[in-house]
């Protein structure tokens, strides 16, 4: 690639994009553009700040997403219960589509032809990243330093960080922090100790949630108002995405709830051990799942959980701009035209449960059919009789075994 004249980075003020920061002005002799998203990651974004100005970047994006992140990414996740072979709630995967479109944005805006970021060749999120900038703007080109430098590992990124004198918090000395990502949906864990999966992570690692066996003794309710199919007020109190999500991670992290210690297959086709804390996020599944049970016609609901993992898949690849993501998401959006009312919940020493739902002039549920007393002529039992031959008539035509 010939030299561009401006880059725009994807820039964390971790150990990997800080160095990436000075390796491009350094091989490139190019202006860097730093972009940097709050999505919910807390204290670092000031920093990250500091350290691109400190660093040489020519400007510095850093924008308050939040509320974005939460309203546009999130809450149409959730809308189809997703979930990534069973158990990971895609807290990661959903934030790489934003930050690819203020890539293409800010490169646009500045005039710049590159966009890089801090992703490894091993991993999912070089995929999502690039997958999504050449949807939304086929010609843009991508820098991706870690499939063209030697620095191949923790230790020459921290050999070459103290070489140029670019500042790197560590846990403790000469020993790599985890690789971490946070946002207003989880923080994620990977690499170091957690490399071997027989290991189990240290205490200390976790930084969201009470361990369970320290959270409270006393079970918390809490009631969850959803209105086409999206959170939008804890206990009677309106919010926005935002901070209802923040809310119900501070819940969920209190009651050690949201841990998750998983062997996941990556898209590149390796196997990899991450841990993660998605407190709010395990909340507000439970939670959605209910009202549905209340609001959704059975077949539109399972047509939902049959297409559910390849949803997940698609956020998981990196194919949140794709037309089936789309055309998936319109179905979903259509299902959640009566997903409305409010589910009742407690929360217990890791563990959450519903004990109560109710939909006004929305909920499927009718107490005069399902009642184990009179019901009033509203159902004719003997008509199941009929109906089990039918459903049986196939059997008996089958030769015997």
């Amino acid at each position: 690639m010939s030299s561009p004249q401006k880059i725009v980075l994807a820039f964390s003020g971790g150990l990997d994009t800080s160095v990436i920061l000075h390796w491009l002005r350094e091989r490139y002799h190019s202006e860097v553009i730093t972009f940097t998203a709050d999505i919910g990651q807390g204290e670092e974004i000031e920093s990250a700040r500091k350290k691109a100005k400190l660093l040489g970047a020519q400007a510095i994006y850093v924008e308050n997403l939040r509320n974005t992140f939460a309203k546009e990414y999130v809450f149409p996740m959730f809308r189809a219960n997703a979930i990534y072979e069973g158990e990971y709630l895609l807290g990661t995967s959903i934030a790489r589509p934003l930050i690819a479109k203020r890539l293409v944005e800010i490169a646009g805006e500045t005039g710049a032809s590159t966009i890089a970021h801090g992703a490894t060749g091993k991993g999912n999120d070089q995929v999502r990243f690039e997958l999504g900038a050449y949807a939304l703007k086929p010609d843009i080109k991508i820098i991706a330093p870690w499939r063209e430098w030697d620095l191949t590992s923790r230790e020459k990124l921290l050999a070459y960080a103290k070489q140029h004198d670019i500042p790197i918090e560590l846990k403790s000395e000469n020993k790599p922090p985890y690789s971490t990502d946070a946002n207003l949906l989880h923080i994620s864990y990977e690499g170091g100790a957690l490399e071997d999966p027989w290991v189990p992570p240290e205490e200390s690692m976790w930084q969201w949630t009470t361990s369970p066996e320290q959270a409270p003794s006393t079970p918390q309710g809490v009631t969850l108002h959803f209105e086409n199919g999206d959170l939008v007020a804890l206990d009677g109190e309106a919010f926005s995405p935002e901070d209802v999500l923040g809310r119900l991670n501070s819940l969920g992290g209190e009651h050690g709830i949201g841990r998750l210690d998983i062997v996941e297959n990556r898209v590149v086709g390796m196997k990899s051990r991450g841990c993660y804390e998605t407190p709010g996020g395990t909340i507000l599944l439970k939670a959605h799942r209910a009202i549905e049970s209340l609001t959704l016609d059975r077949e539109l609901a399972h047509l939902k959980d049959e297409l559910m993992p390849r949803y997940a898949a698609l956020i998981y690849n990196g194919l949140w701009w794709s037309p089936e993501r789309f055309a998936l998401q319109a179905l979903i959006d259509y299902s959640q035209r009566t997903v409305h009312g409010e589910v009742r919940l407690k929360l217990y020493k890791g563990n959450v449960w519903v004990v109560g739902r109710r939909s006004s002039g929305h909920s499927l549920y009718d107490s005069r059919i399902a009642t184990f007393e009179e019901d009033g002529g509203c159902y004719c039992q003997s008509d199941a009789g009929g109906f089990i031959k039918l459903l049986a008539l196939r059997f008996k035509k089958l030769i015997p075994r």
